[in-house]
């Protein structure tokens, strides 16, 4: 029933979306529906810890023991704008584009305000503190940074991922860390 909102969510508003569309495009029955969930809203919320919890697994453990990371002495740590970060993320879009497409067309349906906030809390402001940077400006260079990648990969979807992962990696690094060379 996931992939049949998504596939309603291509073509139109949620608030248009009805049970009956996705339990056709689904093959299953209103009963199974309502069996599983109250109303539509819950199958979203579904679809998004789904989506979350299937990207984040693509992580090495490593990588997201952040508490470890952001404790180290090393500020190089904390830079969690990175090769290692950005490959696994890339490569779950590439693989996952219709959904992406639609995540980035639906942004607050899927929340990503309330999973940037939470990421910018116990992530990127501790990490900001690491480099020493006004608390009151943190939010301001993050948005910035997930700004230009959020649309560095929206151009790359609407080119069907035709580029490589590890071309895109470098494009983000370079707009990032500011690497243009002759």
């Amino acid at each position: 029933m996931d992939e049949a909102l998504i596939e309603c969510l291509e073509k139109k508003e949620l608030e248009y979306i009805t049970v009956r569309e996705i339990c056709e495009k689904a093959g299953v029955n209103r009963s199974t529906f309502y069996l599983h969930y109250e109303n539509i809203g819950d199958l979203l919320n579904e679809c998004v810890e789904y989506t979350n919890a299937k990207c984040f697994e693509r992580y090495a453990p490593d990588l997201t023991d952040v508490g470890r990371r952001l404790g180290s002495e090393r500020p190089e740590d904390s830079i969690f704008i990175s090769p290692e970060y950005l490959r696994p993320y890339l490569e779950f879009i590439k693989q996952n584009k219709r959904l992406y497409r639609v995540v980035l067309d639906h942004q607050e349906l899927f929340r990503t305000r309330k999973t940037f906030s939470k990421l910018f809390e116990d992530i990127f402001s501790p990490a900001l503190q690491k480099f020493r940077l006004p608390k009151e400006e943190g939010a301001y260079i993050v948005h910035f940074y997930l700004g230009g990648i959020t649309a560095v990969v929206r151009e790359w979807l609407q080119n069907g991922c035709a580029d490589g992962v590890e071309e895109i990696v470098g494009v983000c690094l370079r707009c990032v860390w500011g690497e243009f060379k002759d």
